[in-house]
């Protein structure tokens, strides 16, 4: 793969084709989860995460290439999952949307990173590190400004219990327009935009950063990639419109029932009321 963007059949990719979103979860995974990326990856959990140096000296990605997709199933949730050289796992995952139900999602999700390490007759000294970022376009954390955090298992006074199981969320709207002086906030400019200038401007940060604002350009200018990222969008959105007919349909069912409750309500309150003056 080249990382650049070339001339095909005369036509010069230049003539500014729209980049695809990195914030797609099907784009971040071609970026982020490719072996051939690990330098990538490498570069941008440094900026997140606080773990020896060594422990990126080689990355496997589990699972490292897209399973092939039927009709059915365009949709289905991407993430990228990893192992460091001492055995930790990182589990990565984007949501463009924060739902309810998302932070028991990810207890669970970083629940069986542990758990699933486990087999039987296995001591409890061979569990790993397990390690989980979120990465969401909405609000995940509403405390504060600052658009990471790190959860672990510590007291309120910060004495820590075990470095085992940790959570890293990062909410993409928080960040702030002008750079901190952060690796993070580059590769979080990157996940954010979708602006050529702006790529252009990040390309110039470092080696890592420059070949993947090249992978993108290079996604972007493949109409085949293209296709398979316009066919999970509709499918997407095809769900999301599912989802919300069927809400509607049931706030009208409770609508109804809270109505027939209060008429309920209402007969009951005045049986009393004759019951009393009856009485």
């Amino acid at each position: 793969m080249c990382y650049y963007v070339c001339e095909r059949s005369g036509e010069n990719m230049d003539n500014k084709m729209s980049l695809l979103p990195v914030k797609s979860d099907f784009v971040f995974r071609l970026i982020f989860g490719d072996q051939r990326n690990v330098d990538i990856l490498a570069a941008f959990l440094r900026s997140v995460l606080d773990i020896p140096d060594d422990e990126y000296d080689h990355l496997t990605i589990v699972d490292p290439f897209l399973k092939k997709e039927s009709e059915e199933d365009k949709y289905a949730i991407l993430d990228v999952k990893l192992h460091t050289v001492s055995g930790s796992i990182i589990h990565i995952e984007i949501q463009l949307r924060v739902l309810s139900d998302l932070k028991a999602r990810t207890i669970y999700s970083q629940s069986k990173l542990v758990t699933e390490q486990m087999a039987s007759g296995d001591k409890w000294s061979s569990i790993k590190r397990a390690i989980t970022i979120v990465i969401t376009d909405d609000i995940f954390v509403p405390e504060g400004d600052k658009y990471h955090h790190e959860f672990r298992y510590r007291t309120k006074d910060g004495l820590e219990f075990t470095d085992l199981s940790e959570i890293n969320t990062l909410d993409l709207n928080k960040l702030p327009p002008d750079d901190d002086s952060t690796d993070l906030w580059y590769w979080m400019k990157f996940i954010k935009s979708d602006d050529e200038g702006v790529m252009d401007m990040l390309a110039t940060r470092s080696p890592q950063m420059r070949k993947a604002v090249g992978v993108l350009k290079e996604l972007s200018a493949d109409e085949a990639t293209r296709m398979r990222y316009e066919a999970r969008e509709k499918a997407r959105r095809d769900l999301e419109s599912q989802i919300e007919e069927v809400d509607k349909k049931w706030q009208g069912v409770v609508a109804e029932k809270d109505a027939e409750n209060e008429q309920l309500r209402a007969q009951i309150a005045a049986l009393q009321a004759q019951i009393k003056s009856n009485s």
